[in-house]
């Protein structure tokens, strides 16, 4: 008897190399001799395309909200395709159906599925695909990269910003990327700068500010500092 199918979870925030594991794992399977298909929604480069931000892509199946993935695979195997796995990137953005749909893949078809994804949105809110995943995943796997906060800690969070300035209310699914410049942004943070709001460019204008407020004093500090001399 062969290996259980299984549907594996990959999780972590922004930045951590998702995609590029996912690519990764697709290269390993096919180098194997096993056949997949590859999936993705709105992904940064467009669509119908899976893409790392090493600069990595390849073609993939758009995910639509009509799309059924049970069909996608039994229409593949009807023709005289294999399908001995799914690679399914930006899973956040698939609905509750589609995780469901993918479960039913893997149990009734015996097709791996290795989907990969965000878990939170910028309000610390689950998406609604990748809790469904995590209720229906066999295994639920944190990657190992870690995204670093711009203090240095180890992000946990990902913020929203506009012009680099954290925002909290929205519309859950905006597609932007950590280098967006000065539209609509995403930046990985550690949870207690998250709860600050304290992006690298707020704490940039604070420490600027502070440093202009410092150059505006009529006196030296240093020089207040010093113990009155006796009389």
């Amino acid at each position: 008897m062969g290996a259980v199918a299984e549907l594996v979870f990959f999780s972590g925030t922004m930045d951590c190399g998702k995609s590029t594991l996912a690519l990764q794992m697709d290269h390993n399977h096919r180098q194997r001799g096993r056949q997949g298909l590859i999936f993705t929604r709105l992904d940064r480069a467009g669509s119908a395309t899976l893409s790392s931000r090493l600069g990595l892509s390849t073609a993939a199946i758009e995910v639509t909200d009509e799309l059924d993935f049970w069909d996608v695979v039994a229409d593949e195997r009807m023709r005289g395709g294999r399908v001995d796995y799914l690679i399914c990137d930006e899973v956040q953005f698939y609905s509750p159906v589609h995780a469901e749909q993918l479960a039913r893949v893997v149990d009734e078809l015996g097709v791996d599925v290795f989907a990969f994804g965000i878990t939170a949105d910028f309000r610390t809110r689950l998406f609604p695909g990748s809790q469904r995943l995590i209720e229906l995943a066999d295994r639920v796997q944190v990657l190992q990269v870690e995204a670093l906060c711009w203090c240095g800690a180890r992000a946990t969070h990902n913020a929203r910003t506009i012009n680099g300035v954290m925002v909290v209310e929205g519309e859950q699914v905006v597609v932007g990327d950590t280098d967006a410049g000065d539209t609509v942004g995403y930046e990985v943070l550690c949870r207690r700068h998250h709860m600050r709001r304290m992006t690298a460019v707020s704490d940039a204008m604070v420490r600027a500010a502070a440093a202009r407020e410092a150059d505006a004093l009529p006196f030296d500090l240093a020089a207040c500092a010093l113990p009155p001399r006796a009389c």
